[in-house]
């Protein structure tokens, strides 16, 4: 190469240097510029060339940190299950799961062969991982305690995508109320640690266990940031508990380990009892339902009907108005001494005699305990029926069962409760017995949606005039201002 040309190659590169600097300095000031006036702040165009941690959020961030009420879409479910029930329990997830709707997973021990092909209505199917590096630590009285316990982290590693806000766990026997459970939810901030669920029905189980628990079947919720600690801790968590009885207490350990204790929700059921609870339901507390469980373990919940068929009709109300189901209220027809106590959805009681509200709100012992001969056996208190017929009529009620909704009506929903079985009782003195002509009772409730507990009140009834020598009508509406109901 001739000197000459060497010399214009060395003057060009040094042009091209000179450019490439003044260009480069000519984009950072218009960056500068276009950042800083407030009509390219929202701007998509040259500033994704120059993206900022305080200029461009993720939607993870940006829905996470929302205002925006939390909804079905912000909760994940993992369903602890087995492929060998699963036939048997499926009913239960099938009530209450909505395919496209609800997210999350069910978990089995084995590929299901003898279920495939899957079905798309079902949750979709995950195997739990294996567990074997665990076995010295698993000195639990329940089986499988450590695989259902890594539920949790295992449903968090398999979505914790920019929309979670709420874990719920629970198990493939659970039925579950999910617009009560999103709008109890909506009630707590996401954003914090929270452990949302209820203890169980007998004192026996708790005390076994914690009373500081959430139990399992009856399902409980984990906000994000909780069910992210437990599960980026959960090796610690097992190896730190191998002799607690299960799952459920080895999580309540973990947790208070993370600081945290339980919130509790009384609509969570564990429904650690045996035999008929028709008096439980028709008694329940003043929070949402939330979820049942153990139905294999009881009577079916509506008179001659196996317990599917029962559980579908208890959906056909909690379809109807799921914020009213089985709440109680309490009315009363002085002129012949009777009490009338509705449990929505549910049954309506009827009482030849004027019982106090504190009275009523007392579940009738139809129920036995969990545990036979423990003592005291339940966490309330109940109202005892004598074994042998001869409680006194004032003290057992003509009961009407759920039979169907109506539809709107004087803009209200009416619900029709029918007699299925004869009411059993001894002798009352001077007490009205014709309570037991009464076959039908029409509930009227208004169509708005039931704010129930947190400061709000029962709703009050009132008895409508007789639709005839066997069927009542009743009024559910707002208690008026101080109103008592006695």
């Amino acid at each position: 190469m001739s000197l000459e040309s060497l010399s214009n190659n060395l003057f060009l590169n040094g042009v091209l240097c000179k450019t490439l600097v003044f260009l480069s300095l000519i984009l950072y000031l218009l960056y500068l510029f276009l950042s800083n006036y407030p009509c390219y702040q929202s701007s998509s165009s040259l500033l994704q060339f120059f993206p900022t941690k305080n200029i461009i959020k993720s939607s993870k961030e940006d829905d996470y940190n929302s205002n925006n009420k939390t909804n079905i879409s912000h909760l994940v479910f993992g369903i602890a299950g087995s492929s060998n029930t699963w036939g048997e329990r499926k009913s239960y997830i099938n009530s209450w799961w909505k395919p496209n709707i609800t997210r999350g997973y069910l978990y089995l021990d084995r590929t299901p062969n003898e279920h495939l092909p899957w079905p798309i209505t079902y949750p979709p199917y995950r195997i739990y991982s294996d567990n074997s590096r665990y076995a010295p630590y698993n000195k639990h009285a329940a089986p499988f305690a450590i695989r259902m316990i890594r539920v949790i982290e295992e449903t968090f590693a398999e979505d914790h995508g920019p929309r979670v806000r709420w874990y719920v766990m629970t198990d493939d026997d659970t039925v579950l109320l999910i617009d009560n459970l999103v709008s109890v939810l909506s009630k707590y901030d996401h954003t914090k640690y929270y452990y949302v669920g209820m203890n169980s029905e007998c004192v026996v189980s708790n005390f076994g266990n914690s009373f500081q628990m959430a139990f399992g079947g009856a399902g409980y919720a984990l906000s994000y940031p909780l069910a992210q600690a437990v599960a980026k801790n959960m090796d610690t968590c097992i190896k730190s508990y191998p002799n607690v009885y299960g799952s459920d207490h080895m999580l309540q350990a973990c947790i208070a380990d993370l600081g945290v204790t339980i919130t509790l929700e009384k609509g969570f059921h564990q429904i650690d009892l045996h035999n008929d609870i028709s008096g439980f339901l028709s008694a329940h507390p003043q929070s949402p339902f939330l979820s049942i469980h153990h139905l294999d373990a009881v009577d079916p919940i509506f008179p001659s009907m196996n317990r599917f068929e029962a559980l579908n009709h208890l959906m056909k109300a909690a379809n109807v108005d799921q914020s009213r189901l089985l709440q109680q209220s309490t009315c009363y027809n002085k002129k012949h001494n009777w009490t009338f106590s509705v449990s929505w959805g549910y049954s309506v009681q009827i009482y030849d005699k004027i019982h106090a509200q504190s009275y009523i709100a007392m579940p009738i012992e139809t129920f036995g305990e969990w545990r036979k001969g423990a003592w005291p056996p339940y966490m309330f208190n109940v109202r005892g029926l004598k074994s042998n017929n001869g409680n006194s009529c004032g003290e057992v009620p003509n009961v009407l069962f759920f039979d169907s909704s109506e539809g709107i009506s004087m803009n209200h929903v009416v619900t029709t409760y029918a007699k299925k079985t004869p009411r059993i009782c001894g002798s009352s003195g001077n007490a009205d017995h014709s309570i037991d002509g009464i076959l039908k009772i029409h509930v009227f409730s208004p169509i708005h949606k039931l704010h129930v507990g947190d400061g709000n009140r029962r709703e009050c009834c009132d008895i409508m005039e007789p639709n005839g020598m066997d069927s009542m009508a009743i009024k559910l509406r707002n208690c008026l201002s101080n109103e008592i109901i006695v």
